[in-house]
């Protein structure tokens, strides 16, 4: 971590798959945190997670310096949770808002040099990334659940995470370690993003795949095009001045 951001305060959140968790960090303290497995139920969970771990840490909204947010993959509803809260307050404290990828935070939270976050994608398919020396060496994707042991096999051995990982240790062998990280934490997207430059822009949702859930007549593929162009902006009540 760079000497100028050592007493950064920042704001972090995960909704994106089965948990939802908060973090306020300032530099490389935890101040506050919060992490709850569900599995529904982040929209109304969210709000109150956030105040209460706000309140705990003793940082004023408007002394936060950056927030963050995990962008996916994940479910389409939990992405968007996340990512419209935290957009909301991007807008309303003018703070500099940046973008975790779900697989990436969990191969973080390993804490080792090479990890594969394999997480179920259902359909037999997979979500995907390999992880080495703390940076992404395959970008997030969805594929079927054998093509990701290939591709898992050939990365050579390696620590496993996500809902995948169990499954996968099964076919893999005592080589790759599977460890007990399930979801994202936010504590972990608080600690990439602290890391990262600032963005111009807020970020955008990562859509590997279309929704399962579909409108009446609707062809598979409007529904993720639409979502994505008129992504809500949702506003919480926060009062920087608190």
């Amino acid at each position: 971590m760079r000497e100028n951001d050592q007493r950064k305060a920042i704001l972090a959140v995960d909704t994106a798959l089965g948990a939802c968790s908060v973090a306020v960090l300032e530099g490389g303290a935890v101040l506050a945190y919060r992490f709850e497995e569900m599995t529904r139920g982040h929209a109304e969970a969210l709000a109150p997670m956030v105040e209460e771990t706000m309140r705990r840490s003793g940082i004023a909204f408007g002394a936060l310096d950056r927030l963050a947010v995990t962008t996916g993959p994940g479910t389409f509803t939990g992405q968007r949770v996340g990512l419209a809260f935290m957009r909301g307050l991007r807008v309303g404290l003018k703070k500099p808002l940046i973008g975790v990828t779900t697989l990436e935070a969990m191969a973080a939270a390993t804490q080792k040099n090479r990890a594969a976050a394999i997480h179920d994608a259902k359909r037999d398919e997979a979500y995907l990334s390999l992880w080495e020396e703390d940076a992404t060496i395959l970008e997030p994707a969805v594929m079927s659940f054998a093509d990701a042991i290939a591709r898992i096999r050939a990365f050579g051995s390696c620590a496993l995470c996500g809902t995948g990982a169990e499954k996968a240790g099964e076919v893999l062998g005592p080589d790759f370690a599977v460890t007990d990280i399930r979801q994202p934490d936010a504590l972990w997207v608080a600690r990439l993003a602290m890391a990262r430059p600032l963005p111009d822009m807020a970020p955008a949702p990562l859509y590997l795949r279309a929704p399962d859930a579909k409108l009446p007549g609707s062809s598979g593929q409007e529904p993720v095009a639409t979502a994505c162009r008129r992504e809500a902006v949702f506003r919480p009540a926060v009062r920087p001045n608190k």
